[in-house]
Order: C-alpha cells, then sequence, then structure tokens
C-alpha cells in the first residue's frame, strides 16, 4: 500500500476512556484505559488497524480482583484505578496499575504502600490473575519495561530522596522487577524530573528501546488544560538521561480554551508491523464553552522520526480530528445494535457498576428478554453500590431511550434512568409513588449536593418510557406512556454539571438504568425491556 486515501477521525475511542496505554503482539493490537470507581475494572480492546476497536473485556472482572468499596471523589480527585499500563513479554500480557483508595494523601505522601499492583494473563480476554501487590513501589501510573536480556523493570513517580524542590516536585524512579515473585528487588534508579519545572508532577512514565537508545516517554502538568507530553533518552537503561530539547513534543496548552481539542498528553508509543509509528493519548472535546461532559478520551496520532527524536503529528504538532489511515489492511469489527433488548445471558462489555457489586441484584434470566433490577436502600447520591447498571455518554449530540415497567409498592421506591456524573452532579429520572399514593413521573437534578425537583407528572400503568436528548449542553427529558407519545418533563436543561470542570474528578458523564428504596427495605423489582443509545448529527460534531 503505497498511497492511503482513507481516513479515520479521532477520537478513536470516544467516551471516558482516558490513560491509554497499547502493546503490539504481532498483527494485533491490545489498548487498555483507566476505569476509576466503575466496575469492571480497567476496559481492554484489540485491533488490527489501530482505528478500528472491539472491546474484549475488562482486565479486573472479579471482585476478588478489585475492591472499590465505599471510593468517591475528594477534593475534585477520583479515586479507584488509575493509569494502566500493558505490556507482552515471552507469551504472557502484563498490566501494571494504581489503585487509589479514600486515603489518597498516603499515597501522594510516599506513604501508600502495597497499592500498585500487576496482574497477568495468557489469553488478552482472560482469564486475568489475582494481583501482585507491590511493597514498598510508591507513586502513582506504574508502567513495565522488558530488556533484550529478558530483565523486567518497573518505573513509577515518587518524591526525589533529596526531597522536592517546589510543590508537586516528582522524579520517576527505575527498579528490577522480579518476574518470579512478581516484587521489586534490588536499588531504584532516579532516571529524571521532567523538563517543565515548577509544572504538576511528572508521571505516566513510559520506557522504550528504539535504535539502541533508551527513551522515556513521560506526562507533565497534570491531567487538564496544561497536559503535556515529553521525552528524555540514554544509551544507559539506568541512565543519565537528556531531555528533548524541543520538549514538549506534544501540548494544547497554548492554544486556548476555545480550541476544540483540550488537555492531550499521557501518550504511549507503538510501531506497527509496518515500521510505522503512533502514539495514543488521552485529550478532551470541550463544548458549549470549556466543558467537557465525555471527559478525557482516547485519540491517535502519527510519529515520525527525526535527529533520533519523535515528531508528533508532523507538520502541524497539533492533534487533528482527521488523519490518513496507518498503513495496515483495514479491519473493521461488526458494529454494535444501537440498543440492549437484554436477550443475550451475560452482560454487554459496555455495561459498569458504580463501584464492586456485592449481591446479586440484576437478572438476565429470571424474565427473559428484560433486565430485572430489584431495589435496595442503597441510593446513587452515597457513597455505595447502588442498583445502577449505565454506559459512557460517547457523543455530543446524542439519544436515549428507556423502556421498563414498574409498580412502586410505597413510597420512597423508584425506578428509571439517571445521566451520572459523580455522587453530587447528576440528573436522575424515574418512576415513583406521589404522596396521594398514586404514580408520578419526576425529574430531579442534584448539583453540589443539592436537590431540585424540575418535573413531576401524573402516569398509569406498569409500563413507561423515559427519553433524554442532549443538544451540546442542553438536555431534553420526555416520558410516555406508549410508543413514541411523548410529554415533555423539561426542555432544554443545562447539562454543564455533567462535566468535569465544574464536578471535578477525571471520568466522563454515564447513561445508566437505576433502581432505590431509599434507605427502606423492599422486596420490589423493576424490568427494563430496552436500553437505547443513538447518536444525533450535528454540523461539525460527533
Amino acid at each position: 500500500m503505497t498511497e492511503r486515501k482513507t481516513r479515520f477521525r479521532n477520537p478513536i475511542l470516544p467516551g471516558c476512556y482516558p490513560d491509554p496505554s497499547i502493546c503490539r503482539v504481532g498483527e494485533d493490537y491490545f489498548l487498555v484505559t483507566s476505569s476509576f470507581e466503575y466496575y469492571p475494572g480497567l476496559p481492554i480492546f484489540h485491533s488490527r488497524d489501530l482505528v478500528h476497536w472491539r472491546q474484549l473485556g475488562h482486565v479486573l472482572d472479579r471482585p476478588s480482583q478489585l475492591n472499590l468499596d465505599g471510593l468517591v471523589i475528594s477534593n475534585g480527585l477520583s479515586r479507584g484505578l488509575y493509569a494502566p499500563t500493558i505490556r507482552h513479554h515471552d507469551g504472557t500480557f502484563y498490566v501494571a496499575n494504581t489503585w487509589v483508595g479514600n486515603d489518597y494523601d498516603l499515597l501522594v505522601n510516599d506513604q501508600g504502600h502495597e497499592r500498585n499492583f500487576i496482574v497477568t494473563a495468557v489469553d488478552p480476554t482472560g482469564p486475568w490473575s489475582e494481583p501482585y501487590w507491590l511493597v514498598d513501589a510508591p507513586g502513582i501510573d506504574p508502567s513495565l519495561f522488558f530488556d533484550d536480556d529478558g530483565r523486567a523493570w518497573y518505573t513509577g513517580n515518587r518524591v526525589p530522596p533529596q526531597g522536592a524542590q517546589y510543590p508537586h516536585h516528582k522524579e520517576i524512579y527505575l527498579q528490577e522487577l522480579n518476574l518470579d515473585t512478581m516484587q521489586l528487588m534490588g536499588p531504584t534508579f532516579s532516571l529524571w524530573d521532567g523538563a517543565l519545572k515548577g509544572s504538576l508532577e511528572v508521571e505516566a512514565p513510559h520506557l522504550y528501546k528504539i535504535n539502541g537508545w533508551y527513551y522515556l516517554l513521560i506526562a507533565e502538568g497534570g491531567t487538564a488544560h496544561n497536559h503535556a507530553v515529553t521525552i528524555a533518552r540514554s544509551q544507559s537503561l539506568t541512565g543519565p538521561y537528556q531531555g528533548n530539547p524541543r520538549n514538549p513534543i506534544l501540548t494544547h496548552r497554548h492554544l486556548g480554551q476555545a480550541y476544540p481539542i483540550a488537555c492531550t498528553g499521557h501518550a504511549d508509543l507503538v510501531e506497527t508491523q509496518t515500521g510505522e509509528w503512533w502514539l495514543v493519548l488521552l485529550a478532551t472535546r470541550p463544548y458549549g464553552g470549556y466543558f467537557y461532559n465525555l471527559g478525557r478520551e482516547t485519540f491517535l496520532a502519527p510519529v515520525s522520526w527525526e535527529e533520533g527524536w519523535p515528531i508528533v503529528s508532523p507538520g502541524s504538532g497539533r492533534i487533528e480530528f482527521e488523519y490518513p489511515a496507518p498503513n495496515l489492511p483495514p479491519q473493521p469489527w461488526p458494529e454494535s445494535p444501537p440498543g440492549d433488548h437484554f436477550e443475550a445471558k451475560e452482560l454487554a462489555p459496555h455495561w459498569n457498576f458504580l463501584r464492586t457489586p456485592r449481591a446479586d441484584f440484576w437478572s438476565l434470566t429470571e424474565r427473559p428478554g428484560y433486565l430485572r433490577l430489584r431495589l435496595r436502600p442503597e441510593t446513587i447520591t452515597e457513597p455505595v453500590n447502588p442498583c445502577f447498571i449505565g454506559r459512557r455518554q460517547q457523543h455530543i449530540n446524542f439519544a436515549v431511550r428507556v423502556a421498563l415497567e414498574f409498580t412502586p409498592d410505597q413510597a420512597g421506591e423508584c425506578a428509571g434512568l439517571v445521566l451520572l456524573q459523580n455522587n453530587d452532579f447528576q440528573f436522575r429520572c424515574v418512576v415513583t409513588q406521589a404522596e396521594n399514593g398514586g404514580t408520578v413521573a419526576q425529574l430531579f437534578k442534584r448539583e453540589r449536593g443539592g436537590e431540585h425537583l424540575l418535573a413531576t407528572r401524573p402516569v398509569g400503568g406498569p409500563r413507561l418510557y423515559f427519553k433524554v436528548e442532549g443538544r451540546g449542553q442542553a438536555y431534553s427529558f420526555a416520558f410516555a406512556l406508549s410508543p413514541e407519545a411523548w410529554q415533555p418533563l423539561a426542555e432544554s436543561v443545562d447539562g454543564r454539571l455533567l462535566s468535569t470542570p465544574v464536578a471535578g474528578g477525571f471520568v466522563g458523564a454515564y447513561l445508566g438504568m437505576y433502581t432505590s428504596s431509599n434507605g427502606q427495605p423492599s422486596t420490589n423489582i423493576a424490568d427494563f425491556d430496552s436500553f437505547e443509545y443513538l447518536p444525533l448529527e450535528a454540523p461539525g460534531q460527533c
């Protein structure tokens, strides 16, 4: 293929798929991303052409592997699973990752040991091992490197041994990994403390050996607007490392908040079997002002080499929405249906729970063709595992339709649709019991922990339909008692409360099905017949 006429469009993984890491095994590419407080943890994807991806499942899909109990956003920071790294060596896949608990201050002060871990698998579809928790492995965003001699090495970030010279001062360190014990061993080596002095800490280190040089790729400036990618190199694994005089090799910090792609950073390099180099990275798409409800998404950019250093997006130096496709045979996968009618025996891999489920509160078999959710006292405004099953918002303009059957037996019982950013920022569109004992559809807005009832409409009969359409930051809600007989609940509600710059944290908005008995015991159930998610077209957006 000498001339590439096909093009692809970024992001390659729309919606909240941040902190991508990639590896190639022959002609196959595997990619993992962060998942924070959502379960199962660490979605894993497969591609043959770097453009079309299919989800294989999750790396951590058993409660024994992943404890997310009680984790909640605090001080503007999400908890749970931070940035993973995936690598393949001698027939085994390795994923290194950080689990962040509510006592996050212990971690950033380098006292939170046994929080970084490694899991392994022979097949990327699983099963993956139980975590090997690493002792005395400070920092976040660990990575693995396998040298030509077969030795394995671990990189992370920490406060320099001589102490921080300025706020958020961190360095990248290296230590050998014993593949028999899956523990670190031997001395630690200080590799590099970043190119952007005085900025937020260096993190997300990735080591590569290319043409006899060791390259250290890192993220700097934090994960928001000042995000950047820098690189250093050495002819010795343990250093000293020399920074690229043209650092940072990627950032959009200087383009202003009106630029349509922001927060570029946290990257990983991969070489194709045809000799091309590509970079996966996270970025955001602000809209309706500097707000990004979709969270941080996975983008792809070409890389060339000049004078021994990588050039990202040659010719522009910016991440573009479109590029010529990689020089690889196109491999599209069958498209997922727009809706789920719950006819399979297991939930599709795009569905997630909030924190680790400890009870069987859902069923696909008790009433075939329906997703049955039980009602439990837990609510989605608490740091618990509520009866919630959701998926990512992946488009700026979208529509969701839900069909359910539910009759509340007592006050407080509810079932319906939730648009979720976190415990304190969300919309809930539910059917519940009215004060007079009847049944009503209600729309709640929760902002900064305060509850606001936006609409109440009487309804009858056990079957109900909810719809929400998001067009930019304008969200419109409706209900129906029969198909397509929509009645408005609220029009053009401001959706910016679902954006990370408003709500804090590191995740994007989720859309899902929800039930609760709001603190009271209940034996009631709600049956969801369908959940449809559709992108809506708009000029210049997707």
